[in-house]
């Protein structure tokens, strides 16, 4: 399993669930919009605190940003 794939993924899900552009998650969390963008493609490798702060900026607990596609 892919892990910058997987949090990239389900950044991408919940910020499109939630109506967010990527501009508007950048200037909520205080990454750049290229950030977001690295980061939804699977090219970031975030850190903790960086999970952290993405899903206090989305809404979610930080977890959600790790949990695996059910299948």
């Amino acid at each position: 399993m892919d892990m910058r794939r997987l949090v990239g993924r389900n950044t991408r899900k919940i910020r499109l669930a939630k109506g967010l552009t990527q501009e508007q998650l950048a200037e909520r969390s205080g990454f750049s919009q290229q950030y977001i963008s690295d980061l939804e493609r699977g090219c970031r490798n975030p850190t903790v605190v960086s999970l952290y702060e993405l899903a206090q900026a989305l809404g979610v607990h930080y977890l959600e940003l790790l949990q695996p596609d059910k299948k």
